[in-house]
């Protein structure tokens, strides 16, 4: 038996769907680098000039490790719901919750603390770690991961 059949199925439009919702909520950190990098694509010269320069490969690596990184996320959070049978937006909330506490929250207290970061650069990106977390547990809630929902 491969390891591969241990791993929770997962309905392929939740994947997909959730990967969105986390791609768009992720996009509010990664803003700042897709409008430099569109800024300077107005300065180019031209569209060949702009095409290769290091910004553009840069912003579109940036943008493609994210948008995997979502759906690894999606898929992540989508087992854990399955795995543990919640069907309640309150358990979603609180699973949500507890991943946000298992992944974020140990950086934003560095930040805070340790680094010494202005509160309002930490509360944007614990803001969209919440969305990344606790909402798409109830997004996924909402739509659905179950392949088989009688399961």
């Amino acid at each position: 038996m491969t390891t591969l059949n241990y791993l929770p199925s997962v309905k392929p439009s939740a994947i997909a769907v959730g990967a969105i919702f986390t791609h768009t909520a992720s996009l509010g950190i990664l803003a700042p680098v897709f409008g430099d990098t569109y800024h300077r694509a107005q300065a180019a010269n031209s569209k060949e000039e702009f095409f290769k320069s290091r910004e553009t490969a840069g912003a579109a690596a940036a943008w493609g490790s994210s948008l995997v990184g979502s759906a690894v996320q999606t898929y992540g959070v989508a087992a854990l719901i399955n795995a543990t049978g919640t069907l309640s937006y309150k358990g979603a909330a609180y699973l949500g919750s507890l991943v946000f506490m298992a992944s974020a929250a140990p950086s934003f207290i560095s930040q805070i603390f340790t680094e010494r970061r202005p509160i309002d650069t930490v509360a944007v990106g614990a803001v969209s770690r919440v969305f990344e977390t606790v909402g798409l547990s109830l997004f996924l809630t909402w739509w659905g991961t179950r392949t088989n929902p009688f399961a």
